[in-house]
């Protein structure tokens, strides 16, 4: 398992302090192969000298120093930016620029005010990265916000079409297993699935997906479902209550792009937990 980097956007928010001191923070990106550390938060474009936010760089470098002190005794090497413009640009530009292999940004939940805050951000690196996003659910309405779920990945929810995108997004417990105890594979059948017409049957499918993780050393599951996609992976959270929800972020053709994303979106605003997003592979 070769060293990863891994890229965590923060807003220098108690939640934040709180995510990066946690188990859900560090103790599970080291186990999945992680060694370096990006901290990224962005100042607001519309943040100018002589504005009363003229020193918000100097505090926010102030805060991730104190993060990158934390981040270095937990034994990962560890650098800090702080850059200005549109958060979802910028974390997605520096996450290129340094060869990350994973984001992780927290988000407050699904109520529709804060998804215009923080949950924004996570929506719309959803939507645009290019690399592997974790979105760390963080309590809301509380004095004190920690990470909904302890640790990362022990029990985790894989959504999977067949898609090739899906098959993408199997591939990563190949370092996820490491923090891995147990997997649900979840199918939706849906009237535009076309699978039974291709002469491929769903319950076959996931039992050769479970051979796989057992070769991992991976306990899992299945459950096949009928109706709305999004919807019903929805349903399977809640009754399950993994750790992660894991899915890829698009399909295997132009028409199902678009079905696959609203998917991808929809889970995403509504999840309780966390969700870890895989998209296809960049396209030069």
């Amino acid at each position: 398992m070769t060293g990863k980097a891994a890229v965590i956007a923060t807003d220098l928010s108690t939640a934040s302090e709180n995510m990066i001191n946690s188990e859900t923070g560090l103790g599970c990106l080291e186990r999945i192969g992680v060694e370096r550390i990006h901290l990224v938060t962005v100042v607001p474009s519309n943040v100018h000298t002589g504005m009363p936010g003229m020193r918000f760089r100097e505090r926010r470098e102030r805060v991730l120093k104190g993060y990158r002190a934390t981040i270095e005794a937990a034994g990962f090497d560890a650098e800090t930016h702080v850059v200005r413009g549109t958060p979802h640009r910028r974390i997605n530009g520096i996450a290129g620029t340094v060869g990350a292999d994973l984001i992780l940004v927290g988000s407050r939940g699904k109520s529709p005010l804060e998804n215009r805050v923080i949950g924004s951000t996570a929506r719309n690196l959803a939507r645009t990265t290019v690399v592997p996003l974790l979105i760390d659910r963080i309590e809301r309405r509380v004095e004190d916000p920690s990470p909904v779920r302890r640790h990362l990945f022990r029990r985790t929810l894989f959504a999977t079409d067949f898609s090739e995108n899906a098959e993408r997004a199997l591939e990563v417990f190949e370092y996820l297993r490491h923090a891995t105890q147990e997997v649900t594979l979840v199918h939706v059948r849906s009237p535009k699935e076309g699978l039974e017409e291709a002469g491929r049957d769903p319950e076959t499918e996931l039992d050769s997906i479970a051979d796989r993780l057992d070769a991992w050393g991976l306990e899992s599951r299945i459950d096949i479902r009928s109706g709305d996609p999004a919807d019903e992976i929805l349903a399977a959270e809640r009754e399950y209550e993994p750790s992660t929800l894991l899915l890829g972020s698009r399909g295997r053709s132009r028409l199902r792009r678009l079905l696959l994303g609203s998917v991808s979106d929809t889970v995403v605003a509504q999840a309780t937990g966390n969700v870890f997003l895989v998209p296809p592979p960049r396209t030069v």
